[in-house]
């Protein structure tokens, strides 16, 4: 079973931000992003898990506090939560700085969004459309529709997202158990990467899952709820896996 654990993080001092911002060159990118990891020891810490098969999960209260951290090795495919996240103008340009290193077709990052996203994010991450390495997943929003959407009530999505504060594991969020991998929104990271169709696909099922979760017998404890959005993403990976494509 994968173990939740939880990274530190530090606010970026404004006036750091503020020269790195002015710079207006790959060095204020590397700035922002180095301030982040330079004082991730000193505040509360964001949520992160293990997702199984390479994927990792990183969960965004406050931004630029939480932005992850630059990898040790080699750079894996990443969830990252930005549901309900704060964030400013400084934040967002820290956000675009490190979605340009961080997001790339070997190493996707599927961003997880809903109507309580900050604001001032939703145009970086719409400046990101043609990025082959980003994948926004969510509900449709009227001034935001994700790459790919889940329709889930918000009151869902709200005590799925809690669960895992709560000491839910992240990964049995993404119940029930994933065994088939979906080939749509795999191919959408696919195409917006220019890669060519092959018979790869060829056996790939649709997953079909139901939003219920599946029923129990005698005086078992009620399963945790699922997070349609969190599934999402995990089929996704899975399905990319699947493909050859990571």
């Amino acid at each position: 079973m994968a173990h939740d654990t939880l990274t530190s993080g530090a606010r970026c001092p404004q006036r750091v931000v503020k020269v790195a911002t002015a710079l207006g060159t790959m060095r204020c990118a590397a700035l922002l992003i180095a301030c982040v990891a330079l004082l991730a020891s000193a505040s509360a810490a964001p949520l992160e898990s293990d997702l199984g098969e390479g994927l990792r999960y990183y969960r965004a209260t406050e931004l630029p506090t939480d932005l992850p951290p630059p990898p040790t090795g080699k750079p894996t495919p990443l969830v990252f939560d930005l549901r309900f996240t704060i964030a400013d103008e400084t934040a967002a340009t820290a956000l675009e700085a490190w979605l340009k290193f961080r997001a790339t077709a070997a190493a996707p990052v599927l961003v997880l969004v809903n109507h309580e996203t900050a604001p001032v994010l939703r145009p970086v991450l719409a400046a990101q459309k043609s990025n082959p390495g980003l994948l926004t997943i969510g509900a449709t929003e009227p001034e935001f529709t994700p790459d790919v959407t889940v329709a889930v009530k918000s009151d869902v999505e709200r005590r799925a997202y809690d669960a895992a504060q709560n000491g839910t594991p992240v990964a049995a969020l993404a119940a029930p158990p994933i065994d088939k991998p979906r080939s749509d929104e795999a191919a959408l990271i696919r195409d917006r990467a220019s890669l060519p169709e092959d018979d790869s696909d060829a056996g790939v099922d649709e997953l079909g899952l139901s939003d219920e979760p599946p029923p129990t017998h005698g005086a078992q404890p009620a399963p945790p709820p699922v997070d349609l959005a969190l599934q999402r993403a995990v089929q996704i990976h899975r399905g990319l896996r699947a493909l050859k494509r990571l």
